[in-house]
């Protein structure tokens, strides 16, 4: 099997994001951020009463909602980003044996076998995906009130409020497995990760297979 020149056998470091990906997670996590941050203050009294300016907290929540798919839609351009989101989309029979073991709390390499992305971080970016369409379309119907009945915004603010503390924590909780994994944050901020920490944490990647970056 032949391999692409810049990652050749020898190599210490494999790349596994291209810079399009890592842009628009960046962008993606700080639009985040600005959504559940902003969604604290309005919610928690304690907290509102430290900011005062309701109106400018509420105009930046919103505007945040609004912007959060744009980052990933404009690097649908690139065709790195398209792979990983296929590679994303696809459960094979080792996706279960990962999620059994996770459930067993198996923490033997050789037990969690992972492609590219492991089984969490698949369901992981799925629900996101979905939480994130979900909310943007209860907060539109909140923002613009004539649009819709009530009954229709009071089902959208039921949904929009506790899928925020539902987002909020299990992006907590994405939080911190990547703190608990450098080698993973560097990838994400660099591009490049260990080639031990890759056939450790995903055996069944083949960087030699994608598409250039």
């Amino acid at each position: 099997m032949s391999r692409r020149p810049d990652t050749p056998r020898t190599a210490t470091r494999l790349r596994r994001f291209s810079p399009a990906e890592r842009w628009a997670h960046r962008a993606t996590a700080v639009l985040m951020g600005a959504c559940l941050t902003t969604a604290a203050f309005l919610y928690l009294p304690a907290l509102a009463e430290l900011v005062g300016r309701r109106a400018l907290v509420v105009t930046v929540h919103q505007w945040s909602g609004v912007a959060l798919p744009v980052p990933v839609l404009i690097a649908l351009a690139s065709r790195a980003l398209r792979a990983d989101l296929t590679l994303l989309n696809r459960f094979g029979p080792h996706d279960r044996q990962w999620l059994r073991a996770a459930l067993h709390r198996d923490r033997r390499p050789s037990s969690r076998p992972a492609g590219k992305f492991n089984a969490g971080q698949k369901l992981y970016a799925a629900w996101t995906a979905g939480a994130t369409l979900v909310m943007l379309g209860t907060g539109l119907m909140m923002w613009f009130t004539h649009l819709t009945p009530l009954v229709w915004r009071t089902g959208a603010t039921f949904v929009h409020d506790w899928l925020a503390l539902t987002l909020a924590l299990v992006v907590g909780g994405h939080i911190g497995k990547a703190m608990g994994d450098p080698e993973a944050r560097r990838g994400m901020r660099t591009g490049s990760v260990a080639r031990e920490w890759a056939e450790r944490e995903h055996p069944l990647w083949r960087p030699d297979r994608e598409p250039p970056h």
